[in-house]
């Protein structure tokens, strides 16, 4: 499928930001835009919104931007820009704040520092798997199609060993954002689905 507006954008922002950072342009856009636990002077409320947008690494902007695109244009074509651009952002902020709290409430890592896309990411792997679970996905070292329904699942699980397993050494502090964009996502899919049953 071709790629779609909302999601061009959203590609666009995160390669230009993650250029600048790379080029040093703006070497510090990590620092400022990137999430930090409550506790942390450095925290700043803005920080929910934008720590989505800024990726640490080439891995992470590669994977990110491929599953945003892959999974992002099949769902905006659905969904149109607004409820895509809706789902996308609820799932980036609700992941950031999850995070947070997680770490806060249970002082796990209260001066947390989290970033990129990866919580949104979950959320729209969540909705792939809602509303097409029939559908063939490729990951990049899997030579053949698995079906959405087997796929995600999958993938969540991984995450999950890879996080409470080797989450300092795999994902630092961000294991918890993983697993709030995708807890947001069930969320509003759940709701999604039951209002368009009364419907």
């Amino acid at each position: 499928m071709p790629i779609t507006e909302t999601v061009k954008h959203l590609i666009i922002i995160n390669v230009l930001i993650f250029l600048c950072m790379l080029l040093s342009i703006y070497p510090q856009a990590l620092e400022v835009f990137g999430l930090y636990g409550f506790q942390d002077p450095n925290f700043r409320w803005f920080q929910l919104f934008t720590n989505m947008f800024v990726n640490g690494n080439i891995l992470q902007i590669l994977f990110n931007m491929y599953a945003l695109y892959s999974l992002g244009s099949t769902l905006e074509h659905f969904w149109g820009q607004h409820k895509f651009m809706f789902f996308y952002i609820s799932c980036g902020i609700g992941a950031g704040l999850i995070s947070n709290v997680i770490n806060q409430v249970f002082q796990i890592n209260p001066i947390s520092f989290v970033y990129g896309s990866t919580g949104a990411i979950f959320g729209l792997l969540i909705a792939f798997g809602f509303m097409f679970p029939e559908a063939g996905l490729m990951f990049f070292f899997i030579p053949y199609p698995i079906k959405a329904k087997y796929f995600i699942p999958g993938i969540i699980a991984l995450d999950l060993v890879f996080s409470f397993g080797l989450g300092p050494i795999i994902h630092g502090d961000g294991r918890f954002e993983h697993i709030g964009g995708a807890l947001v996502g069930f969320i509003m899919m759940s709701f999604w689905k039951k209002n368009q049953y009364k419907n």
